[in-house]
C-alpha cells in the first residue's frame, strides 16, 4: 500500500472520533507537522477534511456523501425500506436491516423507535456474530461447511449471562434458526434489550438481508416481543418480494 495513502486513511479514520489538532494527528501517523499538512491540504481540497477553527480539523462533506451514496446502491436497502418504514411507524419500536459481507454482520438501515426510549445504534455498525438475532439469520444461510468453520472462528465473549459461549451451542442455535424461519436475542447482546430477527430472501431465495426489531425489556417482555412475530414475518416476506423473492417459484424448483 502506498505510504501516502496508509497515513491519510490513518488521519481520516482518528477523525472519526472527533475533532483533532495537527499535532495530535502527527503523533497520531509519527511524521513532521509539515508532511501532515501537506496530507491534510489535499483531503481538505477534496472535501474529506475540513478545517476547524484555526487549530483543529474534522471529517468533510464527501466522506459523509460517498457513504450516503454508496448504501442508496444497495438495492436491498431501497427494496426493503416501505415494508420496514410501516412496521416501524405501526409498532413504534426499533428496525434494522442488515447485511453479510467480508465476513462481517452490518447494520445498513435503521428505523428509531418513537418510545422515550432508544437504543444506542448506528448505520454502518458491526453487528456481533454470536449474540445479535440479525447476525444468527445471516449465518444461518451459509452452507454447512461454511458455518461450521464461521463459528470456530468467532470469539465467544460473554457479554451477558445468556450470551452463547462456545461453537458447538451457536451451531445448535443456527439450526434452530434455519428450521423455524426466525432468530431471537433473548438479552444476550446488552441485558435490557431483547430482539427477533427474519430473513428476507432475493429472487434465488438467498437470504441477502435481516430485518430485525429491537425492544427493552421495560417496555416490553419477552412474551409480548415473540407475540410481534407475525408483524416482523410479514414485514420480511413483503420485502423479501420487493427484492424479487417469488414463494411459488421456490416451491416448483
Amino acid at each position: 500500500m502506498s505510504q501516502s495513502l496508509d497515513r491519510a486513511l490513518t488521519l481520516m479514520g482518528e477523525l472519526a472520533g472527533g475533532a483533532k489538532t495537527l499535532d495530535e494527528l502527527s503523533a497520531v501517523i509519527d511524521v513532521h507537522k509539515s508532511t501532515t499538512l501537506r496530507l491534510l491540504r489535499t483531503l481538505e481540497s477534496h472535501r474529506f477534511v475540513r478545517r476547524d477553527g484555526v487549530h483543529h480539523y474534522r471529517l468533510g462533506a464527501a466522506l459523509f456523501d460517498l457513504a450516503n451514496r454508496a448504501l442508496e446502491e444497495r438495492d436491498v436497502r431501497r427494496a426493503a425500506e416501505p415494508a420496514l418504514r410501516e412496521l416501524n411507524s405501526r409498532l413504534g419500536y426499533t428496525v434494522h436491516l442488515a447485511s453479510y459481507e467480508g465476513g462481517e454482520v452490518i447494520y445498513i438501515d435503521k428505523y428509531d423507535s418513537t418510545h422515550p426510549m432508544r437504543m444506542y445504534s448506528r448505520i454502518g455498525r458491526r453487528a456481533p456474530l454470536h449474540c445479535t438475532a440479525v447476525a444468527k439469520v445471516l449465518l444461518s444461510d451459509l452452507p454447512e461447511a461454511r458455518r461450521r468453520e464461521v463459528a470456530r472462528e468467532i470469539d465467544y465473549v460473554p457479554l451477558t449471562a445468556n450470551t452463547i459461549t462456545t461453537p458447538e451451542a451457536y451451531l445448535e442455535e443456527l439450526n434452530r434458526v434455519r428450521e423455524r424461519g426466525y432468530a431471537v436475542d433473548n438479552a444476550e447482546h446488552e441485558d435490557f434489550i431483547h430482539c427477533i430477527a427474519a430473513p428476507i430472501r432475493g429472487a434465488r431465495g438467498e437470504v441477502v438481508a435481516a430485518v430485525s426489531m429491537s425492544v427493552p425489556k421495560v417496555l416490553l417482555d419477552y412474551d409480548g416481543l415473540l407475540g410481534h412475530l407475525p408483524d416482523l414475518l410479514a414485514t420480511a416476506r413483503a420485502a423479501s418480494l420487493e427484492c424479487g423473492y417469488s414463494p411459488r417459484d421456490q416451491q416448483e424448483k
